[in-house]
């Protein structure tokens, strides 16, 4: 099929992520059409129908059918995935195949390596697959290569991310703001750094740090979580000596859920009930959800650290952002900082603003510049200072 006969957007997952991109593809293009693809149609359906757009046509696909994947991302130019992240390299492969570009939310480690791999395919294929689109990975990640690049020399780069609610809440003092599965990777996987120049992997949960917000958040934690740093380490090893990614979450969060972590919570363990049979991370999955899943609003608190020399001088560098439920729409915070960058990049694939071809992680091809301008048009400020 030819490149002018393609619809420009497809979004895969009708779920909040999958709903905001499509929001924001609406809202910010004039014209383009967007197909919306999940397994369960009548969800795909739901949402177009909400969104009151004869622009957006829901599809069925369950992204596990390798062949209808291709067969439908070859009709699009562009495709762009809001499925869990396994599914994220065979989805790089389908693009590859159809020719289409491609981006996705990312956050494993191992599977972004595995889609790296396919770099010469892509480049024959003549399309860019882009990984970790979202907020940490991605904008997070954005901000902190763009941060390196105006500055001569850097020590260190600092990334603190969290998703909190505007109220917490005993014991754990958070709430679902995206998938489970995530959280717990996050929580349970080795964490990639760069320390004293050299690329190490540490325990998650540790190194637990006290940050600050202006109020009313005050006085939070900060501690190693896996994914966030992406590619940064082996990006800039050699130039930066350290680089870290930690999750802000409300204080006594980690050390409570580390210790539900610790005496084997997460495990894979297969547990007998009557005449079902379960792992303990199962139930453990399904009791979080009933305790963690409430309706208070939330807030997504960033903050990007650079420490180097800039004209000849020792500085920091400081991009800090604080986003809020947007009542508005009623939209939440992780969604929007999460699929707005996403939907930023893939209009960038879409209009050609991103040449480069292969397979990157945001912060690799991503102009910083670019993507503070186009998130303050949808309203989101990230304020850069210098200290």
């Amino acid at each position: 099929m030819k490149a002018q006969q393609r619809k420009p957007f497809l979004v895969l997952g009708a779920g909040m992520m999958g709903g905001a991109i499509v929001y924001d593809l609406l809202h910010t293009t004039a014209k383009h059409s967007i197909t919306v693809a999940d397994s369960n149609i009548a969800k795909a359906e739901d949402l177009a129908s909400f969104l009151k757009s004869k622009r957006v046509t829901a599809v069925p696909l369950d992204v596990q059918n390798y062949s209808d994947v291709v067969a439908l991302m070859e009709q699009h130019t562009v495709a762009i995935s809001a499925v869990p992240y396994r599914f994220n390299y065979d989805l790089t492969k389908a693009a590859i195949e159809a020719k289409t570009h491609f981006c996705d939310l990312g956050h494993n480690d191992d599977i972004v390596a595995k889609q790296i791999s396919e770099k010469a395919n892509a480049v024959e294929a003549d399309i860019c697959a882009i990984a970790n689109c979202g907020l940490a990975p991605g904008l997070a990640n954005i901000l902190a290569m763009y941060a390196y690049d105006q500055f001569e020399r850097v020590e260190s780069l600092h990334i603190r991310v969290g998703g909190l609610p505007q109220h917490p809440t005993p014991p754990l003092f958070y709430q679902l703001v995206f998938s489970l599965d995530g959280l717990l990777e996050e929580y349970t996987a080795p964490v990639k750094i760069l320390r004293d120049g050299k690329i190490e992997h540490i325990e998650p949960m540790t190194e637990l740090e006290e940050i600050s917000f202006p109020a009313p958040f005050g006085s939070l934690e900060a501690f190693q979580t896996a994914g966030g740093t992406s590619r940064l380490p082996e990006l800039l090893q050699g130039k930066v000596r350290t680089i870290e990614y930690k999750t802000i979450r409300y204080k006594t969060h980690c050390n409570k859920m580390k210790t539900l972590l610790d005496v084997g919570f997460a495990d894979d363990e297969v547990l007998s009930l009557g005449n079902q049979v379960f792992t303990i991370r199962e139930v453990f999955l399904e009791l979080l959800k009933k305790r963690l899943t409430f309706s208070d609003t939330d807030a997504v608190l960033l903050s990007v650290l650079a420490a180097g020399t800039r004209d000849g001088e020792k500085t920091k560098l400081r991009y800090r952002m604080i986003e809020r439920y947007d009542e508005q729409t009623k939209m939440t915070a992780m969604m929007r900082t999460t699929a707005f960058p996403t939907s930023i990049i893939a209009q960038m694939l879409a209009d050609g603003s991103l040449e480069e071809r292969g397979v990157f992680t945001a912060e690799e091809v991503v102009p910083g510049d670019v993507m503070l301008d186009e998130l303050k048009k949808r309203g989101i400020t990230i304020e850069e200072k210098y200290l």
